[in-house]
């Protein structure tokens, strides 16, 4: 078995149910400490190639970037889907660090870039509206960073039962602890401390920032929120998608 999966949080989270359930092995990559990366270049592949099946892959890719093979064995897909506004502030934060990436320039014109969807990876919308369409004939557990937020343990729960296992309860709430945004933060596995500077810099902005549904609300002023509104409304026109931006 294979597992593709999404964001920051949810490999920690995956990372921490294997050891109790199964064999399937994560092969660590140079930058990814927890899983190996499918999108970082050469490297993810290189890891890939050498690690056996069952494997854990991670990737932010969207889906036209993916091996078609994937979709052909019908790859079990764990993706978690976060609203846009906090994605939007997230990856302005993230482009200000991550010497990677060029500089993000002002917030207004980072917003505007987001939009267009000139940013990594390419357009929000197209990416959640595509994953959201194959999980209805793919096996795709489609997850959201907000319920992840109100209830770890009920979507901790969703999973096991997708990779159809299960935990004893003690077990659960351990990996609930032990995957929260407070302890993430303190684990050099997860909070890219070890990267090196001129990667990035983590007196500019921390990686693990503030893991939290509505913090777009300190950012954005009320024109490019309603800006924002109005363009989200025609990009997701015609979309069973639903997405909560607070809690």
């Amino acid at each position: 078995m294979e597992l593709i999966q999404d964001t920051s949080h949810l490999p920690l989270v995956v990372r921490a149910i294997v050891p109790h359930v199964g064999p399937a092995r994560t092969c660590p990559s140079p930058g990814s400490p927890t899983l190996p990366l499918l999108s970082r270049h050469h490297l993810g592949l290189e890891v890939l190639k050498n690690t056996p099946a069952p494997r854990l892959i991670k990737t932010h890719l969207p889906m036209a970037l993916l091996p078609q093979t994937l979709l052909d064995q019908k790859v079990k897909v764990v993706y978690v889907a976060r609203n846009a506004k906090d994605v939007a502030v997230s990856l302005y934060h993230f482009y200000r660090m991550a010497k990677v990436h060029p500089d993000p320039g002002t917030w207004d014109c980072f917003l505007e870039k987001f939009m267009a969807g000139e940013v990594s990876y390419g357009s929000w919308y197209q990416h959640v509206r595509e994953w959201w369409e194959l999980s209805h004939t793919y096996p795709v557990l489609y997850l959201f960073y907000e319920d992840m937020k109100e209830n770890p343990k009920r979507e901790i729960e969703k999973i096991l039962k997708f990779l159809g296992c299960s935990l004893p309860e003690e077990t659960v709430d351990l990996i609930v602890q032990q995957t929260s945004f407070k302890e993430m933060k303190k684990n050099p596995m997860a909070n890219y401390s070890t990267i090196p500077t001129d990667i990035m810099d983590h007196s500019i902005s921390a990686f693990m920032r503030k893991g939290i549904t509505g913090d777009w609300k300190t950012t954005f002023t009320v024109a490019q929120n309603e800006r924002f509104d109005a363009d989200y409304a025609r990009k997701m026109e015609g979309c069973g998608l639903s997405f909560r931006t607070e809690l």
